[in-house]
């Protein structure tokens, strides 16, 4: 059976390359990786090739729940496009695209059955909305 997609979606007020460097370098992940302000993402690896390893920790800032996020890249375009799986097999795409001196970051992810889907898509569109203010201002 096909996974339900979940798409969300921004548009940031800079160029391409500085969004790629803030969405890639886990020296920014950190910064922004997270959907609310009680929470932190205190670690961040990048193995930015095809069958290379991405991981976050996540964590609430006062210690009562935290979890990791692993990942494979699949597919890597520069400024363009990142694939990857997770590790519960469901799959994510997120797309850089130019638009007037700006940049749409859009992500695709599989859905997954533990949470209902406005939950899931919320939560991603926080973390996005979360880089979008970072990038914006750094």
């Amino acid at each position: 059976m096909e996974a339900t997609k979940i798409k969300v979606s921004t548009t940031i007020n800079t160029d391409i390359e500085k969004v790629w460097n803030f969405w890639t370098n886990p020296e920014y992940i950190t910064q922004w990786n997270f959907a609310m302000d009680s929470w932190h993402c205190p670690e961040a690896k990048v193995n930015l090739q095809v069958g290379g390893k991405y991981y976050t920790r996540m964590e609430a800032k006062d210690g009562s729940f935290g979890f990791d996020f692993e990942a494979v890249y699949n597919e890597i375009k520069k400024n363009d496009t990142i694939t990857y799986t997770m590790t519960d097999g469901r799959k994510a795409t997120t797309r850089f695209e130019t638009e007037h001196q700006k940049t749409k970051v859009t992500t695709v992810f599989d859905a997954e059955s533990s949470n209902p889907i406005a939950m899931q898509r919320d939560g991603w569109q926080a973390i996005l909305n979360n880089f979008k203010k970072f990038t914006e201002t750094h």
